[in-house]
């Protein structure tokens, strides 16, 4: 049975950091994109940031670049978020997801982890 599970989320103050993480089973992770998204009470589900099978190539949205940072250890069938310099406006839920190429829309993704809350407060 194909699995995504998050893990890393937690309270933090601004400015601090946190590493998010994604393992996966039930399926041939080293095959699949992995994306990460987030949604804020009473938004819409948005993209963070998605890496691509090899790790070769990976995108972020404008309100993290700079910031977050996305990888994968296929050994391991894990994909991390680490994040840095968080503000309150990071505060969501992060979830990851696999199932379509990066750039897809949320919708188009198939697998879904039950996400892992941040809140960024002091």
């Amino acid at each position: 049975q194909l699995q995504l599970v998050e893990a890393g989320g937690g309270l933090v103050q601004p400015g601090g950091s946190l590493r998010l993480s994604c393992t996966a089973s039930g399926f041939a992770f080293d095959y699949y994109a992995i994306g990460w998204f987030r949604q804020a009470p009473g938004k819409e589900r948005e993209g963070v940031s998605c890496i691509d099978s090899s790790g070769a190539s990976t995108n972020y949205a404008d309100s993290v670049k700079g910031r977050f940072t996305i990888s994968r250890d296929n050994a391991k069938n894990t994909v991390y978020l680490q994040m840095n310099s968080l503000k309150p406006g990071d505060t969501a839920v992060y979830y990851c997801a696999a199932g379509a190429p990066c750039g897809s829309a949320h919708g188009l993704f198939a697998y879904w982890g039950q996400g892992t809350q941040v809140t960024v407060s002091s």
